[in-house]
C-alpha cells in the first residue's frame, strides 16, 4: 500500500490534484469538486492535530472498518462519513485547494515522525498506517473525480 509519506506517492497525489479544476465532475457520489477538496482536508487536519472535528470514539468503527483504512483493498463507492466531515454548503474549489495543498505538504514533511496522536474514532495507528490511510483516502476521492 502506498503512503503519503513516500516521495513518489506524495508527488503522484500532487500531480493528480493539479488535473482538477472547478468544473471537474464527479463520477459517483453527491459531492462536487469543491466539497470533495474541503472534505479531504479533514483527515489530514486530524492527523496533523490542526483542527478538532469533535469525532467520537467508535468501537464499531475500530472493529469493522479500521483495517480497511490502510490495506490494499479499494474502498466501495458511497462509504459512510463522519457528519463533521460532510458538507452540503457550496465550497469554492480554488479556495479549498489552497488549503488542501499545504496540508499534504505538511504531512509529507513530517514523514519521519514516529509518534502520532490516536485517531478520535479509530484509536491508535502506527506512522505507517497513518501514511497509508491518508494516501488511500486521497486516492479514493481523486478517482471519484477522474484524477
Amino acid at each position: 500500500m502506498k503512503s503519503i509519506f513516500e516521495e513518489l506517492a506524495y508527488k503522484e497525489i500532487k500531480e493528480r490534484l493539479e488535473t482538477l479544476n472547478s468544473d471537474t465532475k464527479s463520477q459517483w457520489g453527491k459531492m462536487d469538486v469543491g466539497q470533495m477538496v474541503w472534505h479531504c482536508q479533514g483527515p489530514l487536519n486530524i492527523m496533523l492535530e490542526s483542527k478538532d472535528y469533535n469525532i467520537k470514539p467508535s468501537w464499531l468503527a475500530k472493529l469493522f472498518f479500521k483495517k480497511s483504512l490502510y490495506n490494499d483493498k479499494p474502498w466501495s463507492k458511497g462509504l459512510p462519513t463522519a457528519k463533521t466531515l460532510k458538507t452540503k454548503d457550496s465550497k469554492d474549489f480554488n479556495s479549498e485547494i489552497l488549503k488542501l495543498t499545504p496540508l499534504i505538504d505538511e504531512s509529507y514533511a513530517k514523514r519521519d515522525k514516529n509518534e502520532w496522536r490516536s485517531h478520535p474514532a479509530f484509536g491508535y495507528f502506527t506512522a505507517q498506517q497513518w501514511g497509508q490511510m491518508q494516501y488511500k483516502h486521497l486516492d479514493h476521492h481523486l478517482k471519484q473525480f477522474g484524477a
